[in-house]
């Protein structure tokens, strides 16, 4: 059975997609995008972006009961791989020990104009 998770601390879907999906252990959380709660866009350069999205990224976690020890699974979009050193930065912060698995691409456009969206795949071995 699948559960929909939606939580008023992150940004909403900007489309028909849900924040998060939990199934069997396992929660699938949608592209995070460096907006506000309110849908406003973050302003500042990558790494505010990147605190951004890691801070949407925990809320939708622990609206689900998970935790970023429970991400098993990331992946990043860039707009400029160049911003790889400054994003890994703020990264490095949110997970200091046993990081998950990750990929990071550049693409040519993101959503709203962002710099960086990253998704996630968290898992607790107890359901």
């Amino acid at each position: 059975m699948k559960k929909i998770i939606a939580t008023e601390r992150a940004p909403a879907a900007i489309g028909p997609y849900s924040q998060a999906v939990a199934a069997g252990g396992f929660l699938f959380v949608s592209g995070q995008l460096p907006l506000k709660a309110d849908g406003a866009r973050v302003a500042g350069g990558i790494e505010d972006e990147a605190v951004a999205v890691l801070e949407n990224l925990k809320a939708v976690l622990e609206a689900a009961g998970y935790g970023l020890e429970d991400v098993v699974k990331t992946t990043v979009y860039l707009w400029d791989l160049d911003d790889y050193p400054a994003f890994n930065r703020v990264y490095s912060d949110y997970f200091v020990s046993r990081p998950p698995a990750r990929a990071a691409f550049q693409v040519a456009a993101l959503p709203k104009g962002a710099r960086v969206e990253l998704e996630a795949v968290a898992w607790r071995g107890d359901e």
